[in-house]
């Protein structure tokens, strides 16, 4: 699958993979992202509203065949 898909990865990923999937897409580090993402909860807002979201929005990445 091309990197310029959002997608959630099928391996490698912690919890619904939507770090790791946003992190292949703009080339980033998956740690960074989630390190990120999880400092962010300790902000008021609604952030894990929008990461479960984004993991039923964000499709799972498809199966080689």
């Amino acid at each position: 699958m091309s990197t310029n898909t959002l997608s959630r990865p099928r391996q490698g990923r912690i919890i619904g993979g939507v770090c790791a999937g946003i992190a292949r897409r703009f080339g980033w580090s998956p740690t960074v992202v989630r390190v990120v993402a999880v400092a962010s909860i300790l902000i008021p807002g609604p952030q894990v509203l929008a990461y479960l979201i984004c993991w039923v929005a964000i499709p799972n990445e498809r199966q080689a065949a």
